[in-house]
């Protein structure tokens, strides 16, 4: 049964309330709590509750607790909930995408309502500012000191607009609050992964959301593919690829689809994976380190694993060796092949989805120059001041294709190419025949991923159209469906630190629409300027992971893109 309602909860739903609220109530606690003889500073007392809530987690009673350590009454209790929940509310806004959201589901014939208990007052004063209230077909405050229960409150919302729970989901950052209540009730729940409880552990399987969400411009896309009948459990996305790109189509697309499939680039011949390669005679593992830490469960993880995998040894026998490479080459030892390896560590990491290296062949990607000379090894190909490339072959030629990775390709939805590297990373995919003959013969939907700025070395001077190009010299003409390129320009500082460098923006010229290729532009850079995992060896200008992956979906399920 498609999704007929749209249950949201308020804070750190809709809005940022532990960045633009938290703070403040923490505040005007400490105050309350020294000047009713805490013998503390407001500074000392600011820093106790957040170590508390940190320490012990979101639902602990940090105010009870320095009462317990103070020797402080119940009075002292009071005060510290009274001033932590004032009416005093300011300077708070929607997320930027909570109101296009909200109207993107009222045209796809979805009601939506906004649900939020808490101190009445403090409630409405906090929808009264962000200006919501036009957008929902109904807003229901609920008061914690004398409303109803919350399951009460959602049977009222079905009964009034004739829903039953399976037509309705709810979107709450709170696993024990109200999506324990929805999932309860029957309902399909969303997690935002924003706020204080984005980390907290779920209890049993009434608290593990359906969907785990990072953006609001998530859900219509979420909601369709859902009422097409390709939920995250058998919707079936293939990435290919390797080097910095092909992590971060799978760490967006993770949101969407629990059958994810990286076909991996083993060219690479540089730093810690070409040591590996020739003292272990192993396949470089670089770039399959990186999509297993993008595939595993959370982003907490994603962030301890990418910390542990990608640490490099600052001296000694293994200087510069990565950790995650040295693992992976352990592994492959113990097992006796990489592709066990790679299997074996997927299990240990608990990840969803696949990470299969495109061919198990021990060969190296190599360039003929517009000279007429060669070059051999991914780190030539890639090097700079040299001659153009005029084309790429593998050496040995004959590379054979993991059976694993072909059965792959003829079951997905959706076949990713890019971005990253055109040659050394996506086309070097493309040399082995086929895994080419088995993307022409799929029924998937082909998107490729075109670059943001070209690659000295690689594609210097290229336009958007000249990658499209390359990528349908190797893949055949007419199997390309899309071409996604970025239509938001970067900073002017964020492109002068590119040019200094030699890199530009592959721009979009008349050329790119004779292709025979559908061109889709959207949104699709992400902020510079925000602490992330990065997986090149730089913090360099890169697609933003859930841009990029609700992009990808869009296309399939045939939503309009997000342009702004």
């Amino acid at each position: 049964m498609a999704i007929r309602g749209m249950v949201f909860d308020l804070d750190d739903t809709l809005y940022d309330c532990t960045g633009s609220l938290v703070e403040a109530s923490r505040r005007r606690a400490s105050e309350a709590m020294v000047a009713a003889g805490l013998p503390l500073t407001t500074a000392q007392a600011d820093e106790l509750q957040k170590e508390l809530a940190e320490s012990k987690g979101p639902y602990f009673l940090v105010f009870d607790e320095i009462a317990r350590r103070y020797g402080m009454d119940r009075e002292f209790i009071e005060k510290a909930y009274r001033a932590y929940n004032s009416d005093e509310v300011s300077d708070i806004r929607p997320f930027d995408d909570t109101i296009p959201a909200l109207r993107e589901m009222r045209t796809e014939g979805v009601r939506s309502f906004l649900m939020t208990t808490g101190i009445y007052d403090r409630q409405a004063r906090k929808v009264e500012l962000l200006g919501l209230a036009p957008h929902f077909d109904d807003v229901l405050i609920n008061d914690m000191e004398r409303g109803s229960l919350m399951v009460e409150c959602f049977r009222h919302l079905m009964d009034k607009y004739r829903l039953r729970p399976d037509q309705v989901a709810v979107v709450g950052d709170r696993a024990q609050a109200e999506l324990r209540t929805a999932k309860e009730l029957g309902m399909t729940t969303f997690q935002m992964m924003h706020g204080r409880f984005r980390n907290y552990p779920p209890r049993d399987d009434k608290e593990r959301p359906d969907y785990k969400i990072n953006r609001l411009f998530q859900i219509p896309t979420l909601l369709r593919l859902a009422n097409m009948g390709k939920g995250p459990d058998n919707l079936r996305i293939l990435a290919v690829g390797g080097g910095t790109g092909l992590p971060i189509v799978l760490q967006g697309c993770k949101t969407y689809s629990h059958n994810l499939t990286a076909v991996v680039t083993v060219t690479d011949s540089g730093r810690s994976s070409g040591t590996l390669r020739e003292e272990f005679g192993i396949l470089p593992p670089g770039d399959a380190r990186n999509c297993l830490v993008a595939l595993s469960e959370t982003e907490e993880q994603e962030r301890d694993l990418y910390e542990l995998f990608q640490y490099r040894f600052s001296k000694g026998t293994y200087k510069g060796m990565s950790l995650g490479n040295l693992l992976i080459a352990a592994m492959a030892e113990k097992t006796g092949s990489f592709e066990q390896a790679i299997k074996k560590l997927s299990r240990l990491l608990n990840i969803r989805g696949k990470v299969l290296p495109s061919t198990l062949t021990d060969t190296h990607i190599c360039a003929e120059l517009e000279d007429g000379s060669e070059v051999e090894g991914e780190v030539n190909v890639r090097g700079l001041n040299k001659p153009p490339i005029k084309r790429v072959f593998l050496k040995p030629e004959n590379a054979e294709p993991t059976e694993e990775a072909l059965a792959e390709i003829e079951r997905a939805d959706i076949i990713v190419l890019g971005p990253g590297s055109l040659f050394t990373s996506v086309i070097t995919n493309l040399l082995v025949k086929d895994v080419t003959r088995a993307i022409v013969r799929s029924d998937a939907i082909k998107i490729y991923i075109c670059n943001v700025v070209t690659q000295p070395g690689q594609t210097d001077n290229f336009s958007a159209a000249d990658h499209v190009r390359q990528v349908i010299r190797y893949l055949g003409e007419g199997v390309l469906d899309y071409v996604l390129i970025n239509h938001s320009a970067p900073r002017a500082g964020v492109l002068k630190r590119y040019e200094e460098e030699g890199a530009k923006l592959a721009t979009v010229t008349d050329e790119l629409y004779r292709l025979g290729v559908k061109v889709l532009q959207s949104d699709l850079v992400e902020d510079i300027d925000v602490t992330r995992v990065l997986w090149e060896k730089q913090d360099l200008l890169r697609h933003h992971p859930d841009k990029l992956a609700d992009s990808i979906c869009r296309v399939y399920s045939r939503l309009p893109l997000i342009t702004a």
